[in-house]
């Protein structure tokens, strides 16, 4: 028997439902390139959570009339500022003409005019989309025989920002069937973190780490979780070897300039803060 065909995506219908649209809409602005679903096995549109946010954000701008070229445009951008080895569901979107803007909470963002045309949080959708994450993970324990560890990892991923725990669920039975999952690891060990659990999340960022030692990303949550556990010095370690895989990690250059700057060494603070303002500056010239 195969794996059902529900971890493979979100169907259109699916889809239509969750947004408000219709099934033809939905199928239009593929068409259109606002979006690249994967295709499921009878050669349908299989989407993912991360196409249910572009979609949402196309729907808005859309509304708007911004012309489709710079709806395909500010998408682009869109899927870029998406984070990446971190869950979907803290992210907020908004927009003022076609620039959209991806954060995380951590600073509010007004747009110049003062006329935005859309602002929304991912985890609205999350929520309207948790009855079918909740109908996915039972179908794939119903089918754990056959699925592998990656598919366990790919619902797992799925399932960050609409059922934190069949996510973490799924990522422990990658890990059961594939101890040497890296990617399971980090991002376990990241649900753990954000539930406050340091010490298991410590664990679970030093097995990743260990096993892809030029993954920035394993190396600098490390560095949290040890900042969190008050073991600077460790912490600081984990942060270069961030560095040492990605010289251009500016969040890595901040933590650790701060982290210097606690332990009193000035001098090499103020150069991994400095660092720090040079990279942003560039990224937003």
């Amino acid at each position: 028997m195969k794996r059902p065909a529900s971890l493979d995506g979100y169907t259109t219908r699916e889809v239509a439902g969750l947004l408000g649209l219709s099934p033809d809409q939905v199928r239009t602005w593929v068409r259109a390139g606002f979006l690249a679903p994967r295709r499921g096995r009878g050669g349908e549109h299989r989407f993912s959570f991360q196409d249910l946010v572009i979609l949402r954000a196309a729907q808005g701008l859309a509304a708007a009339r911004i012309p489709r070229r710079r709806i395909r445009e500010a998408l682009a951008r869109l899927a870029g500022e998406l984070p990446r080895g971190r869950s979907l569901a803290g992210v907020r979107v908004a927009a003022e003409g076609s620039r959209v803007v991806v954060h995380d909470g951590s600073e509010a963002w007004e747009p110049d005019s003062g006329q935005r045309v859309f602002d929304f949080e991912v985890a609205e959708l999350a929520a309207r989309a948790a009855p079918l994450a909740h109908r996915a993970a039972a179908e794939a324990r119903g089918a754990a025989g056959r699925l592998s560890a990656d598919d366990w990892y790919e619902l797992g991923w799925e399932l960050e920002a609409t059922a934190v725990a069949e996510a973490k669920e799924a990522y422990r039975r990658a890990l059961e069937q594939a101890p040497g999952h890296a990617d399971a690891h980090l991002n376990l060990g990241r649900l753990r973190h954000e539930e406050g659990d340091v010490a298991a999340a410590e664990a679970h960022y030093r097995e990743a780490a260990a096993l892809r030692p030029a993954d920035p990303t394993a190396a600098f949550n490390l560095g949290v979780a040890l900042g969190d556990l008050g073991r600077q010095r460790e912490a600081a370690a984990a942060y270069r070897q961030a560095l040492d895989a990605d010289p251009g990690y500016a969040d890595a250059h901040y933590n650790l300039g701060c982290l210097y700057e606690e332990m009193g060494e000035r001098a090499e603070a103020i150069r991994h803060l400095r660092t720090y303002r040079n990279l942003v500056r560039g990224a937003r010239s």
